[in-house]
């Protein structure tokens, strides 16, 4: 073969090839195009009326998506239709459990594996009576001085009655009691005729939730006694200073019988969809190690409440005042990102 004839070959070979691998790297980049880039898939979070869950929702949801990648958004509904949401799959995360207020449900979804239970968000939520911790001790800053220093538990109650006395009923103290309808408000009239204190107390139903927040705000500001119904995390008892009357021990005969001792304690955990364990198993391993103290969530609230703002400013406040706390759920790498995120938000 002459030269020029091999040349004329070796043309058309490295064309074909050409051809080849032109054609090759488009087929490529055609089904690349097609699938687009693997994105994370997106968590959906469950959102319910009151403000706590509202911000653990933001809190979680900001390490999610800037620290681990993945889209999120939020889901309204009231317990139940949210606890169903997780059995279904149409929420991932449910930031707040309160298992004692859906215990069938939670029970039954639990034992068939329909949710996983990543274990507390804040230990136990109190509620009960309480009084402004001046009337025991003090106020030295405001001018108060303790006028019940002794006053610590219901057997204490019959000797200070004239401290809260009851303006339609001066005879008897007030007890400040929840609205009508409540399951608490009726309990606490069960308790009052339980350890005799209905010889010296009377209770008001109040017409409202915020009624009654309103009533402890407005005699703390005023320095005067109170007393009533009050549970935690609020934003009261973040903003107050309030002592927990001491009632017996929790007894489950003593509490079907009359309901003469203290509330059973409430349970918040995070629950899950088994789902999100094999799509995002960084994320659980995250939530497994969310906790909060129930003085932050009180403390967030009332933040939220001071400065009237939303629940994605609270959780910005909450990352930004406790990133000690924050940074032990997450990875060093994952915090590294979350915190270049923080700083962009003024």
């Amino acid at each position: 073969m002459s030269l020029a004839k091999h040349r004329v070959l070796l043309y058309f070979v490295l064309l074909a090839l050409t051809v080849v691998f032109t054609v090759s790297g488009c087929d490529q980049n055609e089904k690349q195009s097609q699938t687009g880039p693997q994105t994370k898939p997106k968590i959906v979070f469950g959102d319910c009326s009151w403000d706590s869950i509202q911000v653990h929702n933001r809190i979680a949801a900001f390490i999610c998506e800037n620290g681990y990648g993945y889209p999120v958004d939020f889901v309204f509904g009231e317990t139940l239709p949210i606890f169903q949401g997780v059995l279904k799959g149409d929420v991932q995360i449910y930031m707040e459990t309160w298992i004692d207020n859906i215990r069938d449900a939670y029970d039954k979804a639990l034992a068939s594996g329909q949710v996983v239970d990543l274990g507390s968000n804040f230990s136990d939520a109190p509620q009960g009576w309480y009084i402004p911790a001046y009337m025991v001790k003090g106020d030295s800053e405001r001018g108060i001085d303790p006028i019940a220093p002794d006053l610590k538990s219901i057997d204490d109650l019959p000797k200070y009655w004239h401290l809260f006395k009851d303006p339609e009923q001066p005879n008897k103290g007030r007890f400040h009691n929840g609205p009508a309808g409540w399951m608490a408000t009726s309990i606490n009239q069960d308790k009052i005729k339980a350890y005799g204190l209905d010889k010296y107390y009377v209770a008001f139903t109040t017409g409202s939730d915020s009624a009654l927040a309103a009533s402890i705000a407005a005699a703390y500001e005023q320095g005067k006694p109170w007393f009533g119904y009050y549970w935690e995390p609020t934003w009261v008892m973040g903003k107050y200073d309030m002592l927990r009357i001491q009632e017996p021990p929790y007894d489950e005969e003593r509490w079907q019988k009359d309901h003469g001792c203290s509330y059973p304690p409430s349970k918040v955990t995070i629950t899950v969809n088994p789902d999100l364990v094999k799509t995002a198993p960084d994320v659980v391993e995250f939530l497994k190690k969310y906790e909060t103290t129930l003085e932050q969530n009180n403390a967030f609230l009332a933040y939220m409440h001071d400065n009237e703002c939303d629940a994605q400013e609270a959780a910005i406040w909450f990352l930004k005042q406790y990133p000690e706390e924050w940074r032990k759920w997450v990875p060093a790498a994952v915090a590294s990102k979350v915190e270049t995120a923080l700083a962009k938000i003024k």
